[in-house]
This record gives structure tokens, C-alpha cells and sequence, in this order.
């Protein structure tokens, strides 16, 4: 079949991602490995290869073995990172910017008498180490409802994002948050703190999804900013998330002339270059 392969703009890597990896690979090859508290980025491919050179995950504070750690491109709660300190386990950041840049303004917001308000799923590791710099001053849902049940909800109200959100989906989130939550006197301060290389990679995947016949969104399966990729392609065209290559359904090409690919912001260039190649392969049959 003749099957034309498009790549959208802004793929493989984000920023964030390529600075943690590069950090690691550095410590793993200097001192033999190293551990990561979680997982560096939510994406198995890159993890194993990542194990391939020494870099192990360890899953709690408990599970460290060693006498250093690195945090994950997440980040963690200043609480958690006295805990390690404590247990004088020196630290590696590999926190990402953008999710550094949230942390700080959640902070400055609880240092100012703000109630904190994070636009995110509260199971996410970034989300929950965000909520920890608001001292305990916060909560995070992705359902402005959840917020308008609030009992005393305080005068003054910080919201922010997870970095990795659909913007539009923010945008309406604070809206609806407007017309529910606030109250006579109120006081309302939003702080946009979704990643630019996010945006730009959404806005990409989109503009291609809406001219293709198929879209394939590679990434993790436990990547949120994946699945948004996913949900925002599915709107304009037929889209399936794949992790690998060997994913690929060969029913899913046929009828189709013209295939876009996207990636989430942790997916690597070599897992891209395999599915572009499965893709090719499968269209000789």
C-alpha cells in the first residue's frame, strides 16, 4: 500500500526530560549507577535502557540502598527531601524547570496568605510534590466542583497547574472556579505554569491530527502528558498510543493513506525510530 508517514513538529525529548537523562547517564557512568527515587519519567523503554547503564529505581525512601539518590524530573515536596537529608543521603536533582517553577510559585502563593489550588491529577508524583510546597496549604483536582463544596473556603485563592495540562482545559477549569468558588471580597491569583515545550507540542499534534487519516501518539502508558496528546488527536482523527513498535496493529493502516506520528515529551528518538520503521515495513505488505 502507499502510506505517506508525517512527523509532527517538536518530537522526542522536552527539555526537562533531556536534562534529567543527561545527568544520569553522567552519574551512572562516573560512579558505576546510581538510584532514582520513582521513576525518572513515566516511559519503560527509556528505563530499561537507562538500567542497562546502573541507574536503579527505588520506590520509597526505604528502598535506597546507597548513599545518594536522585529525585526524578517530578520533583518531590521539601518535606521529602528533609527526610532524606535526615538520613544524610546526599541528593541529586534532576527536578525539571518547569516543575521547579510551579513549586516556587506555590510557595510564594502560601507565603502570601493564599489557599493553593493546583489544576492536576493528585496521584502524580509532580502534583504531589507541588501541593508540598504550599505548606500544607492546597489541594489538587482536576473537577472545579470539588473546590465549590468547600465548607470555608478562604477569601483568597492561588491556582495553579500541573505542567504538563491541556491549556484550554485549564483555561475553563479556572472559569467554572470563577463562577462557583468565588464570593464577595474574594481575592483570585493565577499563575500559569504549564510548560511552554507542552504547549507547543500539543498545539503541534493537533494541527497535524486535523489532516491525517490516522494519528500514533508514542509514549508511555502511565505518561500524563501522553495521554493528553492522546485525548487532544482523538478529537480531529482516529489515534492509538503505543509505547513500542511491536504495539503496532497491522488492521489499524489498512484503508489509510496517511499517518501522523507524535510523541510525549519522555519518549526517546530511538523508540521513535522503530516505529517509523515498523510503519514502513508493515506498508510493504
Amino acid at each position: 500500500m502507499t502510506l505517506r508517514i508525517e512527523k509532527a513538529a517538536g518530537i522526542g525529548f522536552c527539555f526537562g526530560v533531556k536534562r534529567a537523562i543527561n545527568i544520569l547517564e553522567k552519574v551512572a557512568r562516573e560512579r558505576g549507577g546510581v538510584e532514582t527515587l520513582g521513576a525518572v519519567v513515566h516511559n519503560q523503554p527509556v528505563l530499561q535502557r537507562l538500567a542497562e547503564i546502573g541507574v536503579r529505581v527505588a520506590k520509597s525512601v526505604d528502598d535506597i540502598r546507597g548513599d545518594t539518590i536522585a529525585i526524578s524530573s517530578h520533583g518531590v515536596s521539601p518535606q521529602l527531601e528533609e527526610e532524606i537529608r535526615a538520613r544524610r543521603i546526599d541528593i541529586i536533582n534532576t527536578t525539571c524547570p518547569f516543575v521547579h517553577r510551579a513549586q516556587v510559585a506555590a510557595r510564594r502563593l502560601a507565603e502570601s496568605g493564599f489557599f493553593t489550588i493546583i489544576y492536576g491529577d493528585v496521584d502524580h508524583p509532580e502534583v504531589k510534590g507541588i501541593l508540598g510546597w504550599a505548606k500544607g496549604k492546597g489541594v489538587a483536582t482536576l473537577d472545579e466542583r470539588f473546590i465549590a463544596r468547600f465548607d470555608n473556603l478562604p477569601r483568597r485563592l492561588g491556582v495553579l497547574s500541573q505542567t504538563t495540562q491541556v491549556p484550554a482545559h485549564f483555561t475553563e477549569f479556572v472559569k467554572k472556579l470563577i463562577d462557583s468558588a468565588l464570593a464577595k471580597d474574594s481575592e483570585l491569583r493565577i499563575i500559569d505554569t504549564i510548560c511552554h515545550d507542552i504547549r507547543q507540542r500539543q498545539a503541534a499534534a493537533l494541527k497535524l491530527a486535523s489532516r491525517v487519516d490516522l494519528m500514533l501518539v508514542i509514549g508511555g502508558h502511565t505518561s500524563a502528558n501522553t495521554h493528553h496528546l492522546v485525548e487532544l488527536c482523538s478529537v480531529a482523527t482516529k489515534t492509538y498510543l503505543v509505547e513500542t513498535a511491536e504495539e503496532i496493529q497491522p488492521s489499524w493502516l489498512q484503508g489509510q493513506c496517511h499517518i501522523g506520528i507524535t510523541a510525549g515529551a519522555s519518549t526517546d528518538e530511538q523508540t521513535i525510530d522503530e516505529v517509523l520503521a515498523r510503519l514502513e515495513a508493515l506498508a510493504q505488505i
